[in-house]
This record gives C-alpha cells, sequence and structure tokens, in this order.
C-alpha cells in the first residue's frame, strides 16, 4: 500500500529502487543470445565502424573528456535503449549489484530507510526497520545523521552517506546524530547485518475472519512469504480477504504467478508470453488446499504495475477476485536480465504478457516522453479493440492496465490537509514531543485533547495558517495521522501500519464489497461443476 504521504524523498538505505521493473524473468541460466538479426551483417559492421570513428573523434576533439563510462555506458547504450521501449535499461556495476540485491530482499546493513531534511538537505532518519540493527540500538525517526565513523556527512547526499553506512555483515559502524530535545550529538555503535527487505508489509486479521495482506513487491522471497502468512493466519479460518496491491510496482514474474496460483485451480492459466525470439508460453496454476474457500477483494491504484497486474488481471479473468481502485499502471512486457562483462547488466524487453483472457494490457508509449509514460495519465483506459471475457462471460478490456470492477476515488486532499503535509508536521511534531525523553507510549494509545491542543499550536507556530473552523472539521484526519506517526516512534512500523489500514476508507470498502467477490466465487463453483458434469 502507498505509504503515508510523509512528503519526503525516501531512500531506503542500500536498496535500489526498481520501479516499475515488474514481469521480471531471472538470468539464472537462460543468458541466451537476443535473436537472429534482422539487418544484414554488412549493415551492422558498417553502422559499428561508423560509431566506432564518431567515438574516436569525440574523444579526441571533445571540450570536456570523454570515458567509456560517460560515452559508452551512460551515453551511446542507454540512448540505443531508449529507441526500444521504457523498460529495458543498462545496469552500471554498482546499480546492478543493488538490483540483484533488491530482487533477493535481503542485505546487509544498519536497516533504516534515510532522507534530504528539508531546507537544510542534511540526511535524517525516516525510520528504522523493525527488528534491524539500526532498531535495536535505538535510532529514532527524525534523529540528524552527523558523522559515520569519522567522516562528516554534513554535506554529503543521501547516497553518499548510504554509501558510508553500507558494510559487510558483522563489521562496526559508528553513527552520530543530533535528535531534538537532546543538546549533545549522540552516538550509536551497530554491528551490521542481514536486513531483509519483505515483500508483504502487512499480514493480519483487520475484523474477524477478514485478513489482510499488503503485498509491495514481487522478490524471489514473496510466495514463500505469502504462504508463511497465510499459516501463520490459519488460512482455514479465512473468510475473507483484502489483498492490497497499491503502489506495487511488481518484480519477478514467477512470484507472481506463484502467488496468483495459491488462489487459482490447479492448471489455470495465469498468465502468457509472446516474443519474437522466444517460444509462446502459457504459465499454470499450482492449486492450494484452502486457496479457493474464501472470496477476495483486491485493491489496486495507477501504480499497481506489472506483475501486480498479473496476480489482478488473472484474479479477475477467472472470476476469482473482485477489482477495486483505480485503473492500473498498464505495463505488459517482460524483460530478462542478461549479465555483461565487467559486472554490469542489461535489463531487455523480450516479449509481451497477455493475461488469461488474452488481453494485452500494456499502454501506448509510441507518442509519448518517457515521463509522460511514467508519470502522466493516458487519455483512455482501456482499448475498445481488444475486447475479450472473463471464465463467467463479463466483459473486459486490454490497454491502458486492469479496468477495476468497481472504481474509487480517493478523497482529495483540502487546503488545511495539504499544508500540513507538505510541512512535514506530523514527522517534525512526532521528532519535537518524543525530543530527549523514552520514546515509549501505553498500549492503545491514541492522541488526546491535550496532545491535540499541544499539536494545533506547534502548526500555528511554525507557519501553518488555518481557521478554528477548518481545525474542528480535520480534527478526525488530523488526530488519525497523528496516531500513526507517533505509533512509528513508539512502537514501529508494522503497529502503526495497522492503525492505518483500520482507518483507511477504501480497506472499508473492500471489506464491504467481499459478498460480491463471495458472489463470484459462488457462481464460479457452481459453473465448474457443470463444466465438470459434461466431461
Amino acid at each position: 500500500m502507498a505509504s503515508q504521504n510523509r512528503a519526503f524523498l525516501i531512500v531506503s538505505v542500500f536498496i535500489l529502487g526498481s520501479a516499475l521493473a515488474g514481469g521480471l524473468l531471472g538470468s539464472g541460466n537462460q543468458s541466451k543470445s537476443v535473436g537472429a538479426s534482422v539487418v544484414p551483417g554488412d549493415d551492422v559492421n558498417a553502422s559499428l565502424n561508423s560509431f566506432s570513428k564518431v567515438y574516436d573523434v569525440v574523444q579526441d576533439n571533445s571540450a570536456e573528456k570523454v570515458t567509456p563510462d560517460t560515452g559508452i555506458y551512460k551515453g551511446a547504450i542507454p540512448g540505443m535503449l531508449r529507441t526500444l521501449d521504457p523498460h529495458s535499461n543498462f545496469l552500471s556495476p554498482k546499480d546492478f549489484a543493488k538490483f540483484q540485491g533488491d530482487q533477493k530482499g535481503r542485505y546487509y546493513g544498519v536497516g533504516m530507510s534515510i532522507v534530504a531534511q528539508p531546507r537544510t538537505g542534511r540526511t535524517m532518519v525516516l525510520a528504522p526497520f523493525p527488528g534491524s540493527p539500526a532498531y535495536k540500538a535505538g535510532l529514532r525517526p527524525g534523529d540528524v545523521i552527523m558523522q559515520v565513523n569519522d567522516v562528516s556527512a554534513d554535506k554529503k547526499t543521501i547516497n553518499e552517506v548510504a554509501d558510508l553506512l553500507r558494510g559487510p555483515r558483522g563489521t562496526k559502524v559508528q553513527i552520530q546524530v543530533q535528535r531534538d530535545g537532546v543538546e549533545k550529538p549522540l552516538t550509536f555503535n551497530v554491528v551490521r547485518d542481514e536486513v531483509k527487505q519483505p515483500s508483504i508489509d502487512a499480514a493480519f486479521w483487520v475484523k474477524p475472519g477478514i485478513a489482510y495482506i499488503d503485498l509491495t513487491e514481487f522478490r524471489e522471497t514473496t510466495s514463500a512469504e505469502l504462504e508463511a502468512s497465510l499459516k501463520k493466519l490459519g488460512e482455514q479460518n479465512i473468510h475473507g480477504l483484502v489483498l492490497d496491491l497499491r503502489g506495487d510496482p511488481g518484480g519477478l514474474l514467477q512470484e507472481a504467478v506463484a502467488v496468483a496460483g495459491h488462489w487459482l485451480q490447479r492448471g489455470q492459466v495465469v498468465v502468457s508470453h509472446k516474443g519474437r525470439a522466444y517460444n509462446d508460453r502459457p504459465y499454470l496454476a499450482h492449486g492450494s488446499k484452502y486457496g479457493l474457500t474464501y472470496p477476495i477483494v483486491v485493491i489496486v491504484d495507477r501504480y499497481t504495475a506489472s506483475a501486480a497486474e498479473i496476480v489482478s488481471g488473472a484474479l479477475q479473468d477467472h472470476d476469482r477476485g473482485w477489482i477495486l481502485g483505480d485503473t492500473t499502471f498498464g505495463k505488459g512486457l517482460v524483460q530478462r536480465v542478461f549479465p555483461l562483462s565487467g559486472n554490469a547488466g542489461l535489463l531487455l524487453t523480450i516479449q509481451h504478457y497477455y493475461t488469461p483472457s488474452g488481453r494485452l494490457i500494456q499502454r501506448d508509449y509510441s507518442k509519448l516522453s518517457f515521463l509522460d509514460y511514467y508519470y502522466g495519465r493516458p487519455k483512455s483506459d482501456k482499448d475498445l479493440n481488444d475486447v475479450k471475457q472473463t471464465d463467467l462471460g463479463r466483459t473486459v478490456y486490454g490497454g491502458g492496465g486492469i479496468t477495476p470492477d468497481q472504481h474509487y476515488d480517493a478523497p482529495k486532499a483540502n487546503a488545511l490537509q495539504i499544508a500540513v503535509l507538505r510541512k512535514n508536521a506530523f514527522f517534525t511534531f512526532t521528532a519535537d514531543y518524543f525530543g530527549g525523553k523514552e520514546a515509549k507510549l501505553p498500549e492503545g494509545w491514541a492522541p488526546d485533547e491535550k496532545t491535540m491542543e499541544r499539536f494545533h499550536n506547534y502548526l500555528m507556530k511554525h507557519g501553518v495558517q488555518f481557521s478554528e473552523a477548518s481545525w474542528t472539521a480535520n480534527h478526525e484526519w488530523l488526530r488519525n495521522r497523528l496516531q500513526q506517526e507517533m505509533y512509528i516512534t513508539a512502537f514501529s512500523i508494522d503497529e502503526s501500519k495497522k492503525v492505518q489500514v483500520t482507518e483507511d476508507p477504501e480497506v472499508r470498502i473492500a471489506i464491504e464489497s467481499l459478498p460480491k467477490a463471495a458472489d463470484l466465487l459462488a457462481r464460479m463453483k457452481a459453473h465448474s461443476e457443470v463444466i465438470q458434469a459434461r466431461r
């Protein structure tokens, strides 16, 4: 699920954020040639000779020094890939190593997210990961990193500070921070360790019999995490599931197949591939013991992409899940990772993927800049020429992503809400509130009127303009958001997430929509019985 509008540019330490990198096929032993060239060999050789001559002229005469790194790795190769599609990409050795670590879902470090402090640009702790070395050492949200070992962090970028913090497992790093309410800097001696980045951000009972699972990305461990989460919940006791795929950029295709396959009948198609240099291939569901016994509502948004769209598309096409939210991103391309010499990597689009009904959900990018493709809003959500039917005969479309069965428009923030978020007031007030004292709250705590009055005065002091009428109208929203933020420091991100989900209006609508998903499930079971009787 999307984060809590904490208006920072977040960089998870040691993790490369691979936005919309879904639909990936792992490299494994599959790094075969791209396929037969469609350009005559003489033409290819002539083009390469021309490039070599141009490069030599540039290298000898350019006003600025040109190296293979800038001229080829950052220039020629990315330039060539940009003519293909928005998702093919060249990864430098450093980026490739981070990319591989991200796909594995684990790395070695201190385990926290850091941000650039507004205005000053100094590096600040956003949140330590639960159970990580940073969490155990006592680092808190809002701590400003002053020094790492003997190196000042004052004029360094977030990435430079992250490089200082990373290191082999078992090695020590000394982190000096400035904390609100504490006069002198605090020093923490942290031992680096393996830090796991789970793909499942939350899995708990949101109501009796109703489970909630937030799946944030598809890594090598995702399907195993899902099985473990369902086992821990007691899947046989689930009477309804809310599967949250909002903001999920995708990831490994095989993991998407395994996840969707848990809730489909054994042998049903999850997704199919078609490509010029590779054989067409359907991926089939494995089925599960309890996977067909309860209804599912899947929540999606415009940032749900690729592997996450494979899951939502498969559940929709087989009428196994009710899709709620906004039309998804629309990425129907599959990349394969090709390791290159020098520890670099090539992420190349090799196929299109199709949902079980035969839909291609890829958005048209032929007339868009990459900026508009990633961040713009498409004029049309669906391709009226790509009309298909679900197993029960419901009409679905290809084109711009997965169109939900039930549309949800998230309420727009009003003037006071925007002002508070822009000031990062929940975050900074929390740091100020706990500054200089132990960060603890009683179980089940919620801001009382005394705390809200203190927050009211804090906003006024820090230049947030509002009327008393606006304060009253937004009182509940402010209280809920403040509770979520303060739980991160006093308890953990996990405990804050439970509060956030409980208060999320779209999750409430998803729970209310479970009868619609139950109706689909009942009709599908009857449909299957009819088919079996005819055999």
